[in-house]
């Protein structure tokens, strides 16, 4: 059920206000590392833009003009180098210092060897043409095989596991930690069971985990879990994942590009945005920033890039459904397909 508040009281201007001046808000990592709450994803932006004839670059530096300061990318998303031309262009430009950005980018799977994390770091540091990035997760639980003409070996559409112990690769993130080559460190992708045990026998706990969350996958369990440590926590696909579907692409694979949620198509959303005149993306995002979560949106389109940002500082009005409440749909779990078969798959096993 959701229940709107549309009051505007003196004190929600002022904030607002502030909001606007300072452009970004801002989550405190368990370090005092701050993380902007809204960020630019990445995933698969080169390719959809590549098929509308333009181009990741332009899209981040419409992002980075915008007001956007965390951009997330990874190994495997294969554009660190697009990523780190747009950051050192905008830099030049004398429109931000470095410690005014928040870059995160991801340890491929199959990276996972404690020896092989801060060469795959210091990898991506050189792509994205920087001395240190200020957060860097295990982008998933399941290590993998590589190869050398394709980022995974796959048999029968399966990708080969190459087990490695989680607590091999967190030893190994400490100590890039340790050096300075990332601001903050945590997970990706990673269950509840996975988490305790990383927790248990770590020195320093994971800064925060990046998991996809939505309406239809509202997380509650493991976002109460995360509270607990008082680790951060970033939703991908805040208003799904389009365009998963679109380019029928993705390493791990999906279990049905058909069954790709849509929340941005569901009725309840498209009533409260309607009401309140906002689009069915700005309801999805506000409902997960104001259960205090940070989301990466992505998007190849201006007037979205925009929209999704400028979410946080414009709206006036609240959703004060509980946590218990705000899932219309559990929704189906179709992500990794490829991987369904590992041993640390992190889901409930898929048929």
């Amino acid at each position: 059920m959701y229940m709107i508040n549309s009051s505007r009281s003196e004190a929600n201007v002022k904030q607002t206000a502030r909001r606007i001046k300072n452009m970004e808000r801002t989550i405190a990592l368990h370090n005092g590392v701050k993380m902007p709450i809204i960020g630019f994803g990445t995933w698969l932006a080169w390719i959809l833009l590549v098929c509308k004839g333009k181009s990741l670059s332009d899209a981040l530096d419409i992002a980075l003009e915008t007001g956007y300061r965390h951009i997330d990318t990874a190994y495997v998303y294969e554009n660190e180098d697009v990523v780190g031309d747009a950051v050192q262009r905008f830099l030049n430009s004398g429109k931000a210092k470095r410690e005014d950005l928040f870059i995160v980018t991801k340890l491929f799977g199959g990276f996972h060897r404690g020896d092989e994390v801060e060469p795959a770091l210091r990898e991506s540091l050189k792509k994205l043409k920087l001395n240190y990035v200020d957060l860097y997760l295990i982008h998933t639980p399941m290590s993998f095989k590589k190869s050398d003409k394709e980022l995974v070996m796959l048999v029968d559409d399966h990708i080969i596991p190459d087990p490695v112990d989680h607590l091999e690769t967190w030893k190994a993130m400490e100590e890039v930690y340790k050096k300075g080559l990332t601001r903050a460190i945590g997970l990706s992708n990673f269950n509840i069971e996975q988490m305790q045990r990383i927790i248990d026998n770590c020195e320093i706990i994971p800064h925060n985990i990046q998991v996809e969350c939505h309406i239809y996958w509202p997380q509650n369990e493991l976002f109460d879990f995360c509270q607990k440590y008082n680790i951060s926590f970033t939703a991908y696909g805040p208003i799904g994942s389009p365009g998963r579907k679109e380019s029928r692409l993705g390493v791990l694979g999906v279990a049905d590009i058909n069954k790709e949620p849509a929340p941005l198509e569901d009725a309840v959303v498209k009533s409260i945005a309607e009401m309140h005149k906002k689009t069915p993306a700005q309801i999805l995002l506000k409902y997960l920033i104001q259960r205090g979560m940070i989301v990466i949106p992505k998007s190849t389109n201006e007037g979205r890039i925009k929209e999704n940002f400028n979410n946080q500082i414009c709206l006036h009005w609240q959703t004060d459904q509980s946590k218990n409440d705000c899932s219309i749909s559990t929704g189906t779990i179709n992500i990794f397909y490829r991987a369904r078969k590992h041993p640390d798959f992190p889901f409930e096993p898929m048929d």
